[in-house]
């Protein structure tokens, strides 16, 4: 199976990040995760998860259980703050990264590949090596500096999926709409899964 980072930011969307996880982890896949300080705060604020401050002692097993955490695949966890963390690397070996929910301040910093953080960081790496990144956006309305920093890293390869659920599969649940985003993500990163109902045309 593969390996891919998921960095967590501070935009609302804490669902979106979750079902992410749950999608890798059902199917078998390695995940190296990082959380920003923002980041934390919606992971309490939205879904009421009780972690520990910025991955201290406890945390991966405390992560694990808030979203029972199945044997067979890995959940490894690095510090936003560590830009020397095996990640940050070329050299490590990843399958992809995606940002989920990525915020217009990290859309930004990884445009103009400031690095100010292992998210920031992370991303650079996909970029000069060539692998998949997608920034899950959560925010509405866009501004001429948002569609801006979108154009520019569109133009570098990178997958810009805001999250922006669709209708025609009659989601029944928040779920439903949630992991209608986690599907495309799957989608562009050649994952087989069936989080939702492709179409199948008018009948």
């Amino acid at each position: 199976m593969a390996a891919y980072i998921v960095a967590v930011t501070g935009a609302s969307g804490a669902i979106y990040s979750r079902n992410m996880l749950l999608a890798l982890n059902k199917l078998g896949h390695d995940v190296f995760l990082t959380v920003t300080e923002p980041g934390f705060e919606v992971l309490r604020a939205e879904l009421s998860w009780d972690l520990p401050w910025f991955g201290g002692l406890g945390f991966n097993e405390t992560f694990k259980s808030y979203l029972c955490w199945q044997a067979g695949s890995r959940l490894e966890y690095f510090d936003y703050r560590d830009v020397g963390a095996r990640i940050a690397s070329g050299s490590a070996k990843t399958d992809g990264m995606i940002v989920v929910p990525c915020t217009m301040s990290t859309l930004s910093g990884i445009a103009v590949g400031a690095s100010r953080n292992l998210v920031e960081r992370a991303a650079d790496i996909m970029l000069k090596e060539h692998r998949p990144l997608i920034l899950v956006l959560r925010e509405t309305p866009f501004n001429q500096v948002h569609l801006k920093n979108m154009l520019e890293l569109a133009r570098m390869g990178v997958h810009i999926v805001p999250a922006a659920p669709a209708f025609y599969h009659k989601p029944q649940t928040i779920d439903d709409l949630a992991n209608f985003v986690v599907g495309k993500v799957l989608d562009l990163l050649g994952i087989e899964h069936n989080l939702f109902q492709r179409w199948e045309g008018l009948t």
